[in-house]
């Protein structure tokens, strides 16, 4: 029994060996290898997208933090932020002593980043309780102001006279401040 095949069945088979190994070498040379490339960017991806979230989610979570502690904290930010005035300060703590006079402000050595003043004081009240009683305002005035101790109290006749010194802190300008 004789098979005959043709030319053109030759040729044809001869080109569909030739694209088999064509395929088969392309997939050895090129596909496999970035295929496996392709798998382990693929897993790096996945652990950077879960180290973004994670980042992503600790961010909104100190954000909402931030606004938190900015919203409870208001007062004190704008305090931070507010000149100190003697002629104010003197106008509104006035009703706790009978005479209150705030001496020149002077310039310290600023610290961590605030400006700090300290302003001598002197005053006369009728008792020390009117005393504790604006200390007790000073921690909700429009300042931070931190009073230094000792407080000096010498009675005279029905009147006692204090004297004592106060540091006012001030966020510091910054000169290179762009606007």
């Amino acid at each position: 029994m004789k098979i005959n095949f043709s030319r053109q069945t030759i040729y044809l088979f001869a080109l569909c060996i030739f694209l088999l190994i064509f395929v088969l070498a392309f997939s050895f040379a090129v596909l496999i290898p970035k295929g496996k490339e392709y798998r382990i960017k693929k897993s790096e991806l996945k652990k950077e997208n879960l180290e973004l979230k994670q980042l992503s989610d600790f961010s909104i979570e100190k954000e909402v933090t931030l606004q938190k502690f900015q919203n409870d904290n208001v007062h004190i930010i704008t305090a931070f932020e507010t000149e100190f005035s003697a002629d104010r300060f003197e106008k509104q703590h006035k009703g706790f002593f009978s005479s209150l006079s705030v001496s020149k402000k002077s310039k310290l050595e600023d610290e961590e980043g605030f400006s700090v003043y300290e302003v001598n004081t002197t005053s006369k009240i009728s008792s020390p309780k009117s005393f504790y009683n604006f200390l007790d305002t000073l921690n909700k005035s429009d300042w931070m102001i931190a009073v230094n101790f000792p407080i000096n109290f010498k009675r005279d006749g029905e009147m006692i006279s204090s004297t004592f010194t106060m540091r006012v802190y001030n966020n510091a300008k910054e000169s290179n401040s762009s606007k």
